[in-house]
Order: C-alpha cells, then structure tokens, then sequence
C-alpha cells in the first residue's frame, strides 16, 4: 500500500515536468491577464469611443462605475472571465507551438547552415545573431499562423459591428453570451462570418508573434550576457525583456491590427494609431509579468526531482 500511495503521489509531478512549458504558460497567462485587464478595459473604450485621451478615460470610467468599471468588457458587459479563459487558452496553445517549433528549426539550420541557434544561445557570453533572431522569429511565426483560426473565432465573438446600416445586426450582439454571439454571427454571416478579416488576422499574428519572441529571446540573451548571469539568475533581465518585446511588437503590428478591427466591424477608416500609447502600455505591463511569472513557474518545475 504505501508503494502504490507513493506511485500516485508521483504521477502528477511526472506529468507537470513533461508538460511544463503548457502549465508554466497557462498559470502565467492567469496572472497576467488579471494584472493587466484594466489597462486592456481602458484600451477597448480608447478604441470603441470618443474619449480626448487615456486619462479622460480613466476619470470617466471610473466617475460613472467605479472600480468595477476597469474589470468588465466595455462592449459586452462581461467580467475578466471570458477574456481570462480565452487569453490563457490562446497563450498556452501558442508556447506549446513555439517550443516545439524552435527546435524543429534548429536541428534543421545544424544539419543544413551548421549552425545550431539553441546550443549558441545557451553558450555564456555568447550575443544573439541573425541566425538566433532567424529561429526564433520562424518558431514564433509558426505559432502565430498556427493558433490563427482559434483566436479569430473567440476575437469575432467579442466584438461588436458599430456600422449604422447594420444596427439591428449589432444589437443582437449586445450584452450575449460567447455562444449566443457565435450564433448571431453564422445567423447573419453564415460560418465564413466567423473568419471575417482572416487575411489580415493571420498576417497580424504571424507577423506580430516572430517579431514577438524573436525580440524576447534575443533581448534576454543580450541582458544577461552584459550582466554575466544566468537568465533563471537575473529575473530584471527577464522583466525587461518582456516589457519590451510587447512594446515593439506592438508598435510595429498596430496598424494591421486597427485595419482587421475596423475591416471585421464595418466600421468608417479612424487613424490607425488611436489608442497606440495606452495599448504598448498594457502590452509592456502585460508581458513582463507575463515572462517574469513563466520563467520563474518553469525554473520551480525544473526543480522537481525527476521520477525514477
């Protein structure tokens, strides 16, 4: 008996460390969200309506409902639930892609460049290249492309077509449910309705996911190399690099975003660079818990004593 007590006691830590990536990111995709939803809540009512800015935003969110205000959905009156599961659903898919993914790659640059990306990344003192950028960038942009058709389903649940010829479409919309939504938008749309804007989404999210753990990997070595740390040694370098790959990915990747948002809801062309200050913020704010939280859940289950 207390063999099969400790057999049962064993199996989930087996399975943790063989899935650690997916739960370090699920778990950090939780926490992360949480933090940063005001932030995300504020960048939606930038995007949806006529505020003069960020602060004129938060004074009036805030004068009419309070600190509730900055935790729902502006558009569907929803709390951080349906963002939380969809966001870490999203977010978990995408590390499980990129992981395997960045080594698919780099076994095929060592067999035919002679180059190996990981083995020169994990070498000390040694400054991200072309080659590292190159692998890192192709991995994330396989996973971008990858979780593509997921997101753009749940993304297309959550909005809202403003476009005055279709208010009675929009209105069906409102203030629904995920599931409801989905079946308002086949009604009207058919099933391709869900997949409106699909070219731009796709160019967005693989575009925007290469440059998004290209910028990651590459700064991270490049701190800790001035550092002359380890990266599971130097959390500030970690904070710092994810901050920032969520500022320049955003920047670069805005304006397809803006275009695939007013191409899904019919809405009338607005500068393209509307909200682009409160969202590299929130994009910063996020990722850099984001990574902080990973690195270090993925550092713990690395520490688990392997199994016999």
């Amino acid at each position: 008996m207390p063999q099969q007590h400790s057999v049962s006691k064993e199996e989930p830590r087996r399975w943790i460390k063989r899935y650690r990536t997916e739960v370090a990111a699920s778990s950090a995709s939780v926490l992360s969200t949480v933090t940063a939803f005001p932030l995300d809540s504020v960048k939606t009512r930038m995007q949806t309506y006529p505020y003069d800015g960020a602060l004129h935003c938060v004074r009036t969110t805030y004068k009419s409902e309070g600190m509730r205000g900055f935790f729902r959905d502006p558009l569907w009156d929803a709390g951080v639930t349906a963002p939380l599961a969809s966001v870490t659903l999203v977010r978990t898919i995408s590390f499980s892609i990129y992981q395997r993914s960045k080594y698919v790659y780099s076994d095929w640059m060592a067999r035919n460049v002679g180059f190996c990306p990981l083995e020169h990344v994990n070498k000390n003192g040694a400054y991200p290249n072309l080659g590292t950028m190159a692998c890192f960038g192709a991995a994330g942009a396989t996973a971008g492309s990858g979780i593509t058709l997921i997101a753009l389903s749940v993304l297309m649940a959550n909005q809202k077509n403003v476009d005055p010829k279709k208010q009675a479409i929009a209105l069906s919309y409102h203030n629904k449910g995920t599931i409801k939504t989905l079946t308002n938008i086949v009604k009207h749309r058919g099933f391709a309705g869900m997949y409106t804007g699909l070219n731009l989404h796709l160019l967005r999210d693989t575009l925007g996911t290469g440059i998004y753990f290209a910028t990651y990997e590459s700064s991270k070595q490049l701190l800790t190399t001035f550092s002359g740390t380890d990266a599971h040694k130097n959390p500030i370098a970690v904070l710092a690099a994810g901050a920032l790959c969520g500022i320049v990915s955003w920047a670069l990747i805005y304006p397809i975003d803006s275009v695939k948002s007013i191409y899904q809801r019919n809405a009338l062309i607005r500068d393209m660079y509307r909200g682009l200050g409160v969202s590299m913020g929130r994009s910063a704010a996020v990722n850099a818990v984001f990574f902080s939280a990973f690195e270090f859940f993925k550092k713990r289950i690395n520490a688990l004593k392997d199994t016999p």
